[in-house]
């Protein structure tokens, strides 16, 4: 089981790349660098379709085509291409070897169901001009993908748990629900390109409550910078979302710092905690810095790059503990084993 072992650290590596590529297109508006899909206006990459790009750009320099951004989204759809054969790889070989201890074949074969539908989202970001409930939702997907990868991955070399109190837990699966709340927000901000709604920290626009459109800012279903009414989505609206996102940090972070401090409190548990508060650390900073100085494109895409990093962690995080057993509870599961035993003999 060494290739399949393998086959899932690489799709690992690959996923982090895809997402993180993908945030770098997106934020250098290059999502429509090929208004088509999957080819690029038909042709199989952004050579072959040179001419046509050239006379788009020529027809409207300042609009979502050329040739260098054309690339960049034809790059991140071979990469996303090759990761999910990379997947359909993973659980065929999943299911060919599905009575070893821990293949995980559901997982797997779950795998292959969410990149089919990532690849139907990544389709209808160009088709439906990049809608931001789309985008988004294509968004998460990358995330989830990474997720159950890093899941498989520690399945698969079954590292040993770590029992620690089933309050612990609980509180590390709410930090990780949390955090995907916040990410999404995240995604939501920057689908709607309002990161930049509020320049100032720790204010917005001069207040601790600035004016805000919440309805707007939050109705799922319209189109790119526009409200539900079809007209131009307010400044009041793109506060809205910033500023849930800046408090929706606030509230996760608490609860992570909470977590890696009682992580910390245990010499078992001491490394998670630190890895926990160096990530969220470089994350908060990042997102600071993104509204300081005006959302540089490297700090961007680093900003969402911590954000899958913060995944993994958690994954990690939360794969790795296991509730410790009351003394009435294992005696019982022992009993329970005898007892099996007893009717074999």
């Amino acid at each position: 089981m060494t290739a399949y072992r393998r086959l899932i650290l690489l799709a690992l590596a690959l996923t982090t790349l895809v997402v993180v590529f993908g945030a770098y297109v997106r934020l250098s508006d290059a999502g429509l660098g090929c208004p088509d899909w999957p080819g690029c206006y038909g042709q199989l990459s952004p050579h072959h379709a040179a001419d046509a790009i050239r006379g788009t750009h020529a027809a409207d320099p300042q609009g979502p085509v050329s040739l260098p951004k054309a690339w960049k989204e034809m790059i991140h759809r071979y990469l996303a291409a090759s990761l999910g054969l990379l997947i359909v790889a993973i659980a065929l070989l999943a299911w060919r070897h599905r009575g070893t201890p821990g293949v995980a074949p559901r997982l797997a074969a779950a795998l292959v169901g969410i990149v089919i539908f990532q690849g139907l989202l990544g389709k209808w970001t160009v088709t439906l001009l990049l809608k931001p409930a789309i985008v988004t939702a294509h968004l998460l997907g990358g995330l989830t993908t990474l997720a159950l990868l890093a899941w498989l991955a520690l399945h698969v070399h079954a590292p040993a748990r770590i029992e620690v109190p089933r309050g612990l837990i609980i509180l590390a699966r709410a930090a990780f629900a949390l955090l995907a709340v916040q990410i999404a927000l995240g995604g939501w901000t920057s689908t709607n390109y309002a990161a930049l709604a509020c320049t100032d920290v720790p204010t917005c626009q001069g207040s601790l409550w600035p004016a805000a459109d919440y309805a707007n800012a939050f109705h799922v279903v319209r189109e790119l910078g526009m409200t539900a009414d079809g007209e131009v989505l307010p400044l009041a609206a793109l506060t809205a979302i910033h500023w849930s996102h800046r408090v929706g940090a606030v509230i996760a972070g608490v609860v992570l710092i909470a977590l890696a401090c009682a992580l910390l409190r245990r010499s078992v548990t001491r490394r998670f905690g630190a890895v926990l508060l160096a990530a969220l650390a470089a994350q908060l900073a990042l997102g600071i810095a993104n509204v300081v100085l005006s959302l540089p494109l490297p700090l961007a895409v680093a900003h969402n790059a911590g954000a899958a990093a913060l995944v993994i962690v958690m994954v990690w995080i939360n794969r790795s503990l296991r509730g410790a057993r009351s003394p009435a509870m294992a005696a019982q599961r022992r009993a329970g084993h005898a007892g099996r035993e007893n009717s074999y003999a």
